[in-house]
C-alpha cells in the first residue's frame, strides 16, 4: 500500500513537471507570435553598421510598437501601431539628422483556421506622414495591406511570415510616389529554459526605384515571465546577401525588448 502511494505521488509529480515544462515552452513559443491575443509593447532597435553609398555611413532606428487585440461583433482583429525615431545620414556630406519618422498602423482580421496554434490574418495598413524632417519620411499618406501567418503547432519550432505592401495616395509634395513591399519570414527554435534562436529579417523591395535589401540573421533570445508580463529580449546580427541602391544596410544589429501583458 505504501509502495502504491509512493508510485502515485511520483507519477503525479512527473505529470505536474511535464505540464509545467509544456506550459513554459508554449509561453516561449507565443512570445514571438505577432498575432498573439494579448496586449504587447515593443522597443526595437536597428543599428546600421554600414550603409551602401559613398562614404563610411552608419545609422540607427528605434521603433516603439504597440499591439492590441480587438473584438468587433463576432470578428477578432489585431491593431498594431509603430512609430520610429531615426538617426540617419543624409545628403552628399552624409550629415546625420535625428527625428521621428512616419507613423504606421495596420488592422489585421484574424481568420479562424480551426487550430488555435495556427494564426492567419489580413487587413488594411495606413502610413501617416508624421516625420519631423521631410528627409526622414515619404512626405505623403500611404495605404496598403498586411498579411500575417504564424504556426506554433510544435512547442519547439515555430515559423511564419509578415507580408506588407503600401503605396502613396493623394499629394506627394513633389516626392516620388511610395510603392514599397516588405516580406519578413521568421523561424524560431526553442532551446529550453526560455532560451531560443532563429531569425526574422525583413526583405524589402521598392517598386518606385528598384532598390531592394535581402538580409539574413541569427537571433539569440530569452523569454522570462515576471508576474503578469512576459519579457522577450533578443539580439540578432544581420548581413545583407543581396541589395541594390544607396542607403541600404550592408550589415546591422537588430535587438529588442518585447513585452506581453497577461
Amino acid at each position: 500500500m505504501k509502495s502504491q502511494s509512493i508510485s502515485t505521488c511520483l507519477g503525479a509529480a512527473i505529470l505536474c513537471l511535464f505540464y509545467t515544462q509544456a506550459y513554459a515552452q508554449s509561453e516561449s513559443a507565443q512570445a514571438n507570435n505577432p498575432l498573439a491575443d494579448i496586449k504587447a509593447f515593443n522597443i526595437q532597435n536597428y543599428y546600421f553598421g554600414e550603409l551602401t553609398g559613398p562614404g563610411d555611413l552608419t545609422g540607427n532606428q528605434t521603433v516603439l510598437r504597440y499591439a492590441q487585440p480587438l473584438a468587433l461583433g463576432d470578428t477578432n482583429w489585431l491593431i498594431r501601431a509603430s512609430l520610429p525615431y531615426n538617426s540617419l545620414p543624409v545628403g552628399a556630406g552624409g550629415n546625420e539628422i535625428n527625428g521621428v519618422g512616419d507613423f504606421d498602423i495596420f488592422a489585421a482580421y484574424q481568420i479562424d483556421t480551426g487550430n488555435p496554434a495556427v494564426s492567419f490574418a489580413i487587413g488594411p495598413q495606413v502610413v501617416a506622414p508624421t516625420a519631423t524632417d521631410d528627409r526622414l519620411g515619404a512626405e505623403q499618406w500611404q495605404l496598403g495591406l498586411a498579411n500575417v501567418y504564424f504556426n506554433a503547432k510544435s512547442p519547439v519550432l515555430q515559423y511564419g511570415y509578415l507580408l506588407t505592401w503600401r503605396g502613396g495616395v493623394g499629394d506627394t509634395n513633389d516626392r516620388e510616389r511610395a510603392n514599397l513591399a516588405a516580406f519578413q519570414p521568421f523561424v524560431f527554435y526553442q532551446l529550453g529554459d526560455g532560451l531560443y534562436t532563429g531569425g526574422a529579417p525583413v526583405w524589402s523591395y521598392n517598386f518606385a526605384n528598384d532598390n531592394y535589401s535581402i538580409p539574413i540573421g541569427l537571433r539569440l533570445g530569452k523569454v522570462k515571465k515576471h508576474r503578469n508580463t512576459v519579457y522577450n529580449f533578443f539580439v540578432e546580427p544581420q548581413y545583407s546577401v543581396f541589395d541594390h541602391g544607396d542607403g541600404v544596410p550592408k550589415w546591422q544589429v537588430y535587438m529588442a525588448l518585447n513585452m506581453q501583458f497577461q
